[in-house]
């Protein structure tokens, strides 16, 4: 008696554990899964510890990089460590207009990534939208859109916004359009082939014999069951607009120099490279390829935890 009593508790208690993995949201899920992964975890930190530092830039940088008045030419291409004719510390040195190279950092961080994320996110909103109205239409509609972004992916990205800034000119707004024009398409993509394949399932034949509208049956049934593939190529496309931002401002065609980016920030240490003054693009370039490679763990990570054909 008392075998089988413990045998029925063991029972009901690991039914109790299965009920509240299964009771878990996905969404939950899906962070504890990150949380429990070591690369994903480091990925994380350092997008989260960048994220804090652009957001509190104006606290935490020693120096307004923007105000001409806190500005000393004298100090122009001070080495890491070096101490301004004010007293200040410049912690990784200065650039040739004398300005600390932290703050310059922090406050380029913030226009990287707000051209990175808004860009992405209108992007994911359009390049979704289409794709999935053209699956669950289909027929020539659906192909004539399709064939829009078969010919939006034959071009080469960096070729498409250095026509579209060329047109436009400099700054945040036009290089966020720029930006939007050229990742859609792959976000159109990625969703029509789920969209194909959920239209045909049971619950869709469902919500239309129940008369239900068909913004309905896409946003609220279709749309949830394509989310993972499209998170997925969200955070890869947010990796991938700001390293094309940064390479656009590189190119001295991206942002003013009144909107200094991180690539842009690069671009004004290229020059003295060859001279000794490494500090002037080192240091904007490892924070820019930190945070690339922090955003593409995470975004590894997710493409692993929502593959729905992963054991466990």
């Amino acid at each position: 008696m008392s075998d089988n009593s413990a045998n029925a508790g063991s029972v009901h208690a690991g039914q109790g554990r299965a009920g509240k993995a299964a009771s878990r949201s996905p969404f939950r899920q899906t962070i504890s899964a990150l949380l429990h992964d070591r690369l994903a975890l480091a990925g994380l930190i350092i997008v989260a510890i960048f994220v804090i530092a652009a957001i509190f830039a104006p606290l935490l940088a020693p120096q307004n990089p923007y105000d001409l008045a806190q500005l000393d030419i004298l100090d122009g291409r001070l080495p890491p460590g070096s101490h301004a004719t004010s007293g200040m510390l410049y912690l990784i040195g200065t650039d040739d207009q004398g300005r600390d190279l932290m703050s310059a950092i922090l406050y380029g961080l913030r226009t990287s990534l707000l051209v990175g994320i808004s860009s992405a996110a209108v992007a994911l909103v359009i390049g979704a939208s289409i794709g999935l109205i053209s699956a669950y239409i289909g027929g020539r509609p659906h192909a004539f859109l399709m064939r829009i972004v078969d010919i939006q992916l034959s071009f080469p990205a960096i070729l498409i916004a250095l026509i579209f800034l060329a047109i436009l000119g400099q700054g945040v707004d036009k290089i966020i359009l720029a930006l939007i024009v050229t990742q859609w398409a792959y976000y159109a993509r990625t969703i029509r082939g789920s969209a194909l394949v959920e239209r045909k399932r049971a619950y869709v034949d469902a919500a239309r014999s129940m008369a239900l509208p068909d913004g309905s049956i896409l946003f609220r049934h279709i749309l949830p069951n394509c989310l993972p593939p499209l998170i997925v190529v969200a955070t890869m496309r947010v990796a991938y607009a700001i390293m094309l931002e940064a390479t656009l401002s590189f190119l001295g065609i991206g942002l003013p120099v009144t909107q200094p980016s991180l690539g842009l920030l690069i671009s004004n240490g290229f020059e003295y490279l060859l001279s000794g003054d490494y500090w002037i693009s080192f240091f904007p370039g490892l924070a820019l390829l930190m945070l690339i490679v922090g955003i593409n763990l995470i975004g590894d990570a997710l493409r692993d935890i929502l593959n729905p054909r992963r054991e466990g």
